[in-house]
């Protein structure tokens, strides 16, 4: 990717899956559900950091940033496969959350997450298709 030299997400660079390093149960939260709201584009937007990463859902800049500039869902993860992003699959106690903050629609129990990074190359890509 041109310019964006730190996009741990792009290609083979995938930081590990969320949650793989933690364990379930016990006091305390699980890793990596520790949510806060972070600004995208004057929006503010669910974030999650897994790895020292900051992640977005992407579900959520579909539906603010995204949903008026291309066909649908399917559209965005053929231009994620065509720019070489790799979005991490949220776990089980990320999905509930973003149900919880209103991020995602109540009945969805998978979502997504991208880097600051990607989001602002797949939002130059949706925004120069037109």
């Amino acid at each position: 990717m041109a310019g964006s030299s730190n996009t741990p997400l792009s290609g083979t660079s995938t930081p590990v899956a969320p949650g793989v390093n933690g364990t379930r149960g016990g006091g305390g939260a699980a890793p990596h559900t520790d949510c806060k709201m972070v600004e995208v584009h004057g929006v503010k937007v669910a974030s999650f950091t897994v790895n020292g990463v900051e992640l977005i859902c992407l579900p959520q800049v579909f539906e603010l940033f995204l949903k008026h500039l291309v066909g649908g869902l399917h559209t965005v993860y053929t231009k994620l496969k065509r720019l070489d992003i790799s979005p991490v699959v949220c776990t089980v106690e990320q999905v509930r959350v973003l149900r919880g903050l209103g991020a995602i629609q109540p009945g969805v129990n998978r979502c997504k997450l991208i880097t600051r990074a990607d989001f602002e190359t797949l939002y130059r890509d949706c925004t120069n298709a037109r």
